[in-house]
């Protein structure tokens, strides 16, 4: 059974014997798992959560059940969540699922990013496991989670219809963002990037492209919004530029989205005199809860909104840190998945 490791910041193939499954444990194969920015994090950057694994985007089909698992058998198609909260502390009954303990400790193992894996009770007792409709392929749902995070993020930010909204950073999850404020009624969309290939890709989505490399994007936000600025940005990047342009291109009393994930360490001088009398809101939004996986799964299901077409590379297993490489620079890319079959 081949699993992919971070080991000294090397994309690393560990092959090892398939796991026990106990009474209250499924086995499940991967068939397709999603590089996400967090995982580039842990190779090309400094992440600084505490987890090294890597592949949090998995989805399979069910080879082994425990004795005790009524709800599931043999043969299911199923996307799996590694974290799963609670739902009863005090983290949990404020709404802030992932900041519970047990969302934070939570996982499968080895991890996502493996042939085979393990799903342990408390994440199948907690609705972390969700059976794949027909209408919905591997690669489809290896989009769930990412997406899932979109939604809450957006969600949190209250976006709402007729909203001029910025997105910087137009990876995967920035052209996900893109398509649900789309999706929800959004006004004008910018979307900047220095990546051309990234920018030509959401351009067809009738949104207002950037290019950083050679135009101004505060000029640009401006022409489209009569001076006054975005009512919603959302960085879905961890670039440092992008939050120091976020501040600029935002309206009074308008608010920010942290999406993307910063490298640990990363820091800004702020003038908190401007934000205070701009009352302008930045909100950070860091995973999904399973209501969130529910209703990214509800939008694909019944083709709301169709995600397929971001899958641009699949790679297999074995071909892991070409996979990740290709994820890294995105010259030609947007979402890259690793597939078993």
């Amino acid at each position: 059974m081949l699993t992919v490791k971070v080991v000294d910041s090397k994309v690393t193939l560990v092959d090892s014997d398939p796991p026990d499954v106990n009474d209250n444990e499924m086995l499940v194969r991967m068939q397709s798992c999603g590089i996400c920015g967090s995982d580039l994090e842990k190779v090309y950057g400094n992440y600084g959560m505490k987890s090294s694994r890597v592949g949090h985007e998995p989805a399979g089909v069910v080879i082994k059940v425990g004795k005790k698992l009524e709800k599931f058998k043999e043969g299911d198609r199923v996307f799996v969540h590694h974290h799963v909260s609670c739902y009863s502390c005090r983290y949990c009954l404020q709404g802030n699922y992932t900041m519970c303990n047990n969302y934070q400790t939570s996982n499968i193992e080895p991890c996502g990013l493996s042939e085979q894996f393990i799903v342990p009770k408390w994440n199948i007792e907690h609705g972390g496991v969700l059976k794949l409709p027909d209408s919905i392929t591997y690669d489809e749902a290896a989009l769930i989670e990412p997406f899932a995070c979109c939604i809450r993020g957006l969600h949190k930010i209250s976006i709402k219809h007729g909203d001029n909204v910025a997105i910087l950073g137009a990876g995967p999850t920035g052209v996900m963002h893109t398509l649900l404020a789309k999706f929800w009624g959004a006004n004008n969309i910018v979307v900047s990037d220095v990546n051309d290939f990234r920018l030509k890709f959401v351009e067809k989505y009738g949104v207002t492209t950037v290019n950083l490399k050679s135009q101004n994007l505060e000029e640009i936000v401006n022409s489209h919004t009569e001076g006054l600025g975005v009512d919603v940005t959302v960085i879905a990047t961890g670039s440092i530029k992008a939050f120091e342009s976020s501040l600029k291109i935002t309206r009074r009393g308008g608010k920010i989205l942290l999406f993307g994930v910063p490298s640990v360490g990363s820091k800004f001088d702020i003038n908190l005199n401007a934000i205070y009398s701009n009352e302008q809101t930045i909100i950070s939004s860091y995973g999904a809860s399973e209501i969130e996986t529910n209703q990214a799964l509800s939008l694909m299901s019944d083709k709301s909104i169709d995600l397929l077409p971001l899958v641009t590379h699949r790679f297999k297993i074995k071909e892991s840190n070409n996979a990740f490489q290709c994820a890294h620079e995105g010259s030609d890319s947007m979402k890259v998945l690793i597939v078993t079959s």
